[in-house]
C-alpha cells in the first residue's frame, strides 16, 4: 500500500490559568511544513502571558486506502491537520499523532487524556495531501449486500432457541 511521510513541526499556545486555583492550558495551534532546528519543547515567544511553545516534530504519514478521508478534508472548506497532545506542562507534553484524517482525528478525540486540535493545513501540505489523491485514489463503488433465502427445512447447526436449565444464568457456579 502506497504512502507518503511528510516530517512536520508542532506549535501550541499555553495560556495562562484563568483563576489562581486553575492551571494553564495548552493547545495545539499551528503545524509547520518543515522541522526546524529548534529543540522539542523550546519556548518560542512571550505576549501579555500567552506562551507559543514549539512542542517537536512528527510524521504526518498518508496512506492510499485513506485518500477518500482525505479528500473530504480538503473539499470541508477549512482543511485541518488533527494534533493530539498530552499533557499540560509545555516542558513535558507529548506530541501523540499528527494526522490529515478527519475520521482519524474524531477517533483521538475520544480518549479523554488527549487534547485535540484541528488545525489550519498549511498551503504546502495541501498541495501534497492533493497531489497524493491524485496518484493514488480509487473510487469504491458502494455494494449493497444481499441476504441469502435461507432454507426451513434445512439442518443447519444454530444455537438453540431456548436454553436448557444447565446453560442458564440462574444455575451458574458464580451466583451468590
Amino acid at each position: 500500500m502506497p504512502e507518503k511521510t511528510l516530517r512536520v513541526g508542532v506549535l501550541a499556545i499555553r495560556r495562562p490559568p484563568v483563576t489562581k486555583w486553575g492551571a494553564g492550558e495548552l493547545r495545539a495551534s499551528g503545524i509547520l511544513p518543515q522541522e526546524p532546528d529548534a529543540a522539542p519543547n523550546t519556548l518560542l515567544a512571550t505576549d501579555s502571558g500567552v506562551e507559543t511553545w514549539y512542542l517537536g516534530a512528527r510524521d504526518l504519514v498518508l496512506y492510499s486506502g485513506d485518500t477518500s478521508h482525505h479528500r473530504d478534508n480538503l473539499t470541508s472548506g477549512r482543511p485541518s491537520i488533527w494534533v493530539a497532545l498530552r499533557g499540560d506542562d509545555p516542558a513535558k507534553a507529548q506530541i501523540i499523532n499528527v494526522t490529515a484524517d478527519p475520521y482519524e482525528g474524531e477517533g483521538y478525540a475520544s480518549d479523554l487524556d488527549l487534547k485535540v486540535e484541528a488545525v489550519p493545513m498549511p498551503d504546502v501540505i495541501r498541495e501534497t495531501v492533493a497531489a497524493f489523491i491524485e496518484a493514488h485514489h480509487v473510487e469504491m463503488p458502494f455494494k449493497k449486500r444481499k441476504r441469502l433465502p435461507v432454507d426451513p427445512n434445512a439442518m443447519v447447526a444454530r444455537a438453540p432457541r431456548v436454553l436448557t436449565e444447565a446453560d442458564k444464568w440462574v444455575n451458574s457456579p458464580r451466583k451468590r
